[in-house]
Order: structure tokens, then C-alpha cells, then sequence
């Protein structure tokens, strides 16, 4: 993912070879038609692979704990309602890909639609530079909850293996309160830290394509053996449902019930956000052919993929919560289960894959970003940035090799030693979802199909975003009272 502001089909950008043959078969159509020409249907399915591999993972292991603090009627409307809401932001800005005002220039990152649309008509300074903080700081919390979830997961697994094969008793208690399981977890951040440096130094996208099949390789792992925990569970209650429509469980103040019920709503809302690399995965897909037709790709892949996420969604946090009721687990394979152990081993090594490259996704960006910046600042013929070294068989460019290292460097030792900074970067990823997600898009949508204020179109598109905000606040709150009381 490169940050271009122009169309440069000479270049080799990264994820140019992603795109699967047949885009040169493209033709022009006018840009309301649905139809996309023939041979156009592989890159639609690369696309819509690549929005499957940026919104499901791992987080579908915590809907069964969502749905027990909403119940059967309000937790499935909840994923239904942030799927549709997310399905229609993503469509809106997808479209901004490229400006009607000049289709031959693209808009390959979020700050490009930003300065397109908002900085020519005079709102530059503020509007760009709140949304580069916004966005990038996004990017930066995802790389380091990653880093932090991904170890935690790790030493787990070896909490497990240490505990559970000499223990015949079932109702083995694999936690830290138990200090004969008590596992280091320092080391697992340096592993993951050590990883990511690797990987990292791949210079392009398109060559973490395997990655990317990996990931999705052991998201089917991991979901089919949640699965499959799930029925046994069901089939051990005589194949009996629990739960029920409303939370049934012990009696809890009105505040902490509140402020459960609002967690649940923020981890389904989570679930399908994908605006921060959404034009990065659009610009990705779209190299080769023409603007227009790259945004009738992107479109096709989201109506295939977030329809296709919410009924995973539906059917790990209903078979969950039809599982263990009330009782389900916020994470299911760290509490749901804890035999037999190599199972559980496998599902968790899994998830720490996923959020492998998932890193990579979120990180790419950021790295573009630096690179163009520093391209810019200092020049291309700049000794440092031009200078390449050769490590063993493989030659790297110094200026990536630093940046990217550092980087890495810098979001593990911060995960690793700072106790409450994840709690702190997850305030801020909350903060970030309603501006990143709804307001620029809803804002500037409105703003170029010059949609009246008091029609019935704007003020749906103002009602949503003004309930996504009220939603936002009382999960920041919720997340505050958390961290800090």
C-alpha cells in the first residue's frame, strides 16, 4: 500500500500483482451501473477476501459473551443493526476513491479523501490534520493491542501445557491466580517483537500475500474448533438451548449491568470496523484499471463480505450463548474450556497467527506514510534513504530497515512494560471509531451530492451518525470506569 495522490500505472505499487488477471479486460461503464464486465469476478473475489481477512478474526470468539449480556432478541438486532450501519459507511467511502471533480486522481489512504474533498474548500488545516492524527494514532493502537493480545495468548498456551496434562480434575483453574501455572509473559512480547521486525522488512504488500492466506487458514482453524467446542457443549445439556431473551444472571447493580450491556454493544461495533485501511485495501485491488471500475470492485466486495461477516457473526454468538447461557466466557478458548489441552494449544497458536498478520495489515500504511514523508522531506537520492545493505542472501534498504524496526521496537517495549497503556490505547480506539467510521464519511457524502439538511436523506444520514456518537460516549465512559474506578 503506497501513498499516491496521482495515478501512475507505470509504477509498481504494492499489492499491484494481487490484483488477479483479467482487470485489462475491464471496460468503461457509466459509474451507476451495476454490472461488472467479463473477467472482472476474480479480483472481486480477491477484494472481497481481503475484507473478510481485515473485519473477521478473532473477535468473533467473544460474541457468545455479548450476546448473554444483551439476550436472544437484542443481541442478534445489535449485530444486525452495526453490520447494516458499517455496510452503509463503508459503501460511502469506498466512493471516494477518486473525486468526480478529477477521476484520473485517486485517493489511496483516508488523509488523501480528506484533503480532496474537505481541504478545497478551504477546511484543510483542521479537518486534515484531525483526521491524521485520528487515523494514524488508530493504526498505532491496533499494531500495539496486537502485540499485547498475540503475547498473552502465547503464554497461555504454555500455561496450559503446564497445567492441565498432570491434572485429571475438569474444572482445572488455567489463570494467574494459580502460581503453579504462573508463566513469564516478557519473553512471548519479544518473540512476537522479533516476528514482526522480520516481517516488517518485506518491503511491499503484495509479497505478504501468503500471509494473508495463513491468516485466513487459521481463522478457519481456530472458528471451527470454537465450533466444535460449542456443540459438545450443547450436546452435554442433553442438547438443551440456554439463555434467554433478556440477561437471566446474578442479580448486579443498575451501573455494572449498564456498563456490561454498553462493553457488549462496543465489541460487536468493533467487529466490523475497517475504515482505517479501507481505501489502502480499495487503492491495493484497484492498481491497473481504471478508478471507476476499482470502485465497482470495492463495492461488490463489500456487498459480498460484511452480509457474509454478520452471518458468522450471528452464528458463533448465538451457538456460543446457546452453549454456556448466562455463564459464557468473554474469550472462549481462554475460559470456556480447559481440556483437552493440544486442542485449546491449537486454537490459541491460531489466533496469535492471525494477529500476526493482521500487524502487518495495520501497520503498512504507517510505514508508507513515514517513507513518503521522509522521500519527500530529504529527497529520493538522499544517501541514507537510497542506501541499501545486503544481510546474508537478502538486501534491504537501510532507511526501511531502521524505520521499521524501530517502530516495531517502540509498540513492543511500550506493550511490554507499561501496565495500563493498553487499557489507555483501547479509550483511544474508542474515541476514534465515530469521527474514523461515520462523521468525515457522512460529512462529506452529504456535502458533495449537496443533500439538504432538513430532506429525508440527510437527516437519516445526521441521525446516524448522531446515534453512532451517543453510542461512542457512553462506551468511552464505560471504558473509563473500567481503566480508572
Amino acid at each position: 500500500m503506497v501513498d499516491n495522490s496521482t495515478t501512475n500505472n507505470n509504477q509498481q505499487l504494492p499489492g499491484q500483482d494481487l490484483l488477479l488477471r483479467g482487470g485489462s479486460q475491464m471496460v468503461h461503464h457509466d459509474e451507476r451501473g451495476s454490472k461488472l464486465p467479463t473477467g472482472a469476478w476474480r479480483p472481486v473475489l480477491t477484494a472481497t477476501a481481503y475484507v473478510l481477512l481485515a473485519v473477521a478474526g478473532p473477535g468473533v470468539l467473544y460474541l457468545a459473551w455479548t450476546m448473554a449480556q444483551l439476550g436472544w432478541i437484542a443481541g442478534p438486532a445489535a449485530i444486525i443493526l452495526f453490520s447494516f450501519l458499517t455496510y452503509i459507511a463503508s459503501i460511502i467511502l469506498c466512493d471516494f476513491y477518486f473525486s468526480p471533480h478529477d477521476p484520473a486522481k485517486r485517493n489511496p489512504t483516508y488523509m488523501h479523501v480528506i484533503r480532496s474533498y474537505l481541504g478545497a474548500r478551504g477546511h484543510s488545516t483542521a479537518n486534515v490534520k484531525i483526521c491524521w492524527v485520528i487515523q494514524y494514532l488508530n493504526l498505532f493502537v491496533m499494531a500495539s493491542l496486537f502485540t499485547g493480545w498475540a503475547s498473552e495468548l502465547m503464554a497461555y498456551i504454555q500455561r496450559v501445557s503446564k497445567c492441565s496434562p498432570n491434572n485429571n480434575n475438569d474444572d482445572v483453574n488455567v489463570d494467574d491466580s494459580n502460581l503453579s501455572c504462573w508463566v513469564y509473559h516478557k519473553p512471548y512480547f519479544i518473540v512476537f517483537g522479533v516476528t514482526q521486525i522480520l516481517l516488517s522488512q518485506i518491503s511491499e504488500f503484495r509479497h505478504l500475500s501468503w500471509l494473508t492466506i495463513l491468516c485466513f487458514g487459521a481463522f478457519l482453524i481456530y472458528s471451527s474448533i470454537g465450533v466444535g467446542i460449542s456443540l459438545t457443549k450443547i450436546a452435554g445439556n442433553n442438547w438443551s438451548i440456554k439463555g434467554g431473551l433478556g440477561h437471566q444472571g446474578n442479580i448486579m447493580t443498575r451501573a455494572k449491568r449498564t456498563r456490561l450491556i454498553v462493553k457488549a454493544i462496543a465489541y460487536i461495533a468493533d467487529a466490523f470496523d475497517f475504515s482505517s485501511i479501507l481505501l489502502e485495501i480499495e487503492d491495493t485491488i484497484g492498481r491497473g484499471v481504471a478508478a471507476q471500475e476499482a470502485q465497482k470492485i470495492m463495492r461488490k466486495a463489500i456487498q459480498y463480505g460484511l452480509p457474509a461477516i454478520a452471518c458468522v457473526c450471528l452464528f458463533f454468538g448465538s451457538l456460543g450463548y446457546a452453549a454456556f447461557g448466562e455463564e459464557s466466557p468473554e474469550y472462549i478458548f481462554l475460559y470456556g474450556f480447559y481440556e483437552p489441552h493440544w486442542l485449546l494449544n491449537i486454537a490459541s497458536a491460531a489466533v496469535v497467527l492471525n494477529y500476526a498478520g493482521a500487524y502487518q495489515i495495520f501497520v503498512q500504511p504507517i510505514f508508507a506514510m513515514f517513507e513518503k514523508a521522509a522521500v519527500k522531506r530529504f529527497g529520493p537520492d538522499n544517501d541514507f534513504i537510497k542506501k541499501k545493505i545486503k544481510i546474508w542472501i537478502y538486501e534491504f534498504k537501510l532507511f526501511q530497515l531502521v524505520l521499521r524496526t524501530f517502530f516495531v521496537i517502540v509498540t513492543t517495549l511500550l506493550s511490554m512494560f507499561l501496565g495500563n497503556y493498553l487499557d489507555i490505547l483501547e479509550l483511544i480506539k474508542i474515541l476514534a471509531y465515530w469521527p474514523i467510521v461515520f462523521y468525515f464519511p457522512v460529512k462529506i457524502y452529504i456535502m458533495e451530492k449537496k443533500i439538504p439538511m432538513w430532506s429525508a436523506r440527510g437527516l437519516g444520514l445526521q441521525i446516524m451518525s448522531f446515534g453512532v456518537l451517543i453510542v461512542t460516549i457512553a462506551i468511552a465512559a464505560a471504558n473509563i470506569v473500567d481503566v480508572f474506578l
